[in-house]
């Protein structure tokens, strides 16, 4: 398996993790937190899987922030 997709599964999982836990914010810094590490991720996992898997990846992390 690809390395970059198994970091964009470990970050969905981490999404979904994030989101089950309490927050005072909305979950305002959880989603920072998330989009500043999901961007990088991106752009490695769309170089090193081509462009259908980011634009898939792409839809999906907009689907969960």
């Amino acid at each position: 398996m690809i390395p970059a997709l198994m970091a964009a599964c470990l970050w969905f999982i981490a999404a979904n993790v994030m989101a089950l836990l309490p927050s005072r914010d909305n979950h305002w810094t959880l989603a920072y937190v998330l989009i500043l590490t999901g961007v990088p991720l991106l752009g490695w996992l769309t170089v090193a899987a081509g462009p259908v898997a980011g634009l898939a990846a792409l839809a999906a992390g907009v689907s969960v922030l």
